[in-house]
């Protein structure tokens, strides 16, 4: 498939999932709470990370806007409306990072979908409710290829901050885009760039996230108490 058709495609089932969950009775409420309770999970787990300053944008630029904390549906409807336009204007190697991006947020929507559903009405969330029903909701093979997709996203964008002219193209194109209504797709591409940028080469820390959620993953699967322990707040 072309790549901008790709990118069209995917926006399309991004809208798709999203109008689908707000359909389900009951299914939006649960999933503000566990993407809530997630995006926390991954700022104790990061925090040491975090408190770095090499690292600390791309760690919120994972946990917000990659991991799906944030409200992206205003950033989908600037896509929807440039997808041409970043097809003739940004390098190959850009689009598809972006596509990717996209293509890791379905994904994510879908598994945070049906553990969210999978959790009981009445009761709060906490780590054993979480680990059961992570566990119930998708087989292990499908968390770890969602595993290996955050790593290879995040290896996409540490090549290519290093490709001379994106930031130069990014800086020459705010003032453009901003004027056309495409501001919040603007902030997110700037804001990938910057985070990307300062960690002056991120195999650390890919290797990092690789290695502890790749611990915590098995550990859920095997039921073992000390996942609970790296659940717990």
């Amino acid at each position: 498939m072309a790549t901008g058709g790709r990118l069209r495609q995917l926006l399309e089932a991004n809208a798709a999932r999203r109008a689908a969950d707000a359909a389900t009775p009951g299914l939006g409420t649960k999933l503000a709470r566990l993407r809530a309770w997630q995006s926390a999970r991954l700022r104790r787990t990061y925090a040491d990370l975090a408190a770095t300053p090499r690292y600390a944008a791309a760690v919120t630029y994972f946990v917000d806007e990659l991991y799906g904390g944030a409200d992206l549906a205003p950033r989908d409807r600037d896509l929807r409306r440039a997808a041409g336009a970043l097809q003739r204007m940004l390098p190959r190697a850009a689009l598809q990072t972006l596509e990717d991006s996209i293509e890791l947020e379905l994904e994510t929507q879908a598994l945070d979908a049906a553990l969210a559903a999978t959790l009981p009405d009445d009761l709060p969330l906490d780590a054993a409710r979480y680990a059961l029903a992570y566990r119930r909701s998708a087989p292990r093979i499908a968390r770890v290829e969602q595993l290996a997709a955050i790593v290879r996203l995040g290896g996409e964008l540490d090549r290519l901050v290093s490709k001379p002219g994106l930031g130069l193209l990014l800086r020459l194109t705010r003032v453009a885009a901003e004027a056309a209504g495409l501001g919040v797709l603007q902030g997110f591409l700037e804001r990938g760039y910057a985070a990307f940028s300062a960690t002056r080469g991120a195999e650390e820390f890919l290797a990092v996230i690789q290695a502890r959620e790749s611990q915590l993953l098995e550990r859920l699967y095997a039921d073992d108490p000390l996942a609970l322990e790296g659940l717990a707040p």
